[in-house]
């Protein structure tokens, strides 16, 4: 497992325990809404926002939360209109970055990104400076107790998906951008609990990172992946075993 990823996965048990709920609402409520006003309201018929309502169901986010979002996005409830942007930064070493942004005041979240960068020795940079060196696929993540890594590999290879890989506790299968939703679909109906069903920035060559360098980058990525008008955040760096093993330490103390 690489290093940015098996991070994440540490990120993602830390921010279970951590994350203030309030947050996580937020951010989820701004997808259903712009997911809603782009494709409707209908969830069979508008893949985003069925990816958006099963990710606030798996964050126990009330029913009349998610209506009263799909409602301000398809203009039936007055709500406040976000743009749905994409932002690329270079962080310490070459390091690249995307951000997938929603906002309702784009001049004022440029602003806060680019100190956030400033103040993380990098800079907020021009469309196109990150973009290149990143794929966009569809992931699916599985629970580890649905199956040996032999049986969901046999069951991924049948929906179509490209790849399969080890995540700790999950299994994450890998699919081009334009089939996460059919082989996402596929696997539930072979059985499989899906837990999530995304689209991420995959880096084409990863950069491996150590010393002050993993310290920074660690510290930009979580500013920016705590920043309320960020969704998700995407890099091209990964720890060194060195790096991993002084998170995993931090983490458990």
């Amino acid at each position: 497992m690489s290093g940015h990823s098996k991070w994440s996965t540490i990120k993602r048990k830390k921010g279970a325990k951590d994350a203030k709920r309030g947050q996580i609402f937020t951010k989820i409520i701004k997808e259903i809404t712009i997911a809603a006003r782009l494709g409707g309201g209908d969830p069979d018929g508008n893949s985003r926002l069925r990816r958006a309502l099963d990710a606030a169901r798996a964050a126990n986010m009330p029913n009349d939360t998610q209506t009263r979002a799909i409602k301000k996005g398809t203009g039936e409830l007055e709500g406040v209109h976000y743009e749905d942007l994409v932002y690329e930064g270079v962080g310490p070493g070459g390091t690249l970055f995307i951000m997938e942004v929603m906002t309702d005041n784009r001049n004022r979240t440029a602003a806060e990104v680019r100190k956030l960068f400033e103040k993380g020795s990098g800079e907020l940079a021009a469309s196109g400076a990150a973009a290149w060196a990143f794929e966009q696929k569809g992931i699916v993540r599985i629970p580890k107790d649905q199956g040996t890594e032999m049986q969901i590999f046999e069951k991924a290879a049948s929906a179509g998906a490209e790849d399969l890989g080890d995540e700790d506790e999950a299994w994450v299968v890998t699919t081009v951008r334009e089939d996460l939703d059919s082989v996402s679909t596929a696997l539930e109906d072979a059985g499989l609990k899906v837990t999530e069903a995304k689209l991420e920035y995959i880096p084409n060559i990863p950069k491996e990172v150590d010393g002050d360098d993993a310290k920074t980058l660690m510290e930009l990525f979580d500013a920016l992946d705590e920043h309320d008008d960020i969704q998700s955040v995407f890099s091209d760096f990964e720890l060194s075993e060195a790096a991993l093993a002084q998170l995993e330490s931090e983490d458990e103390s």
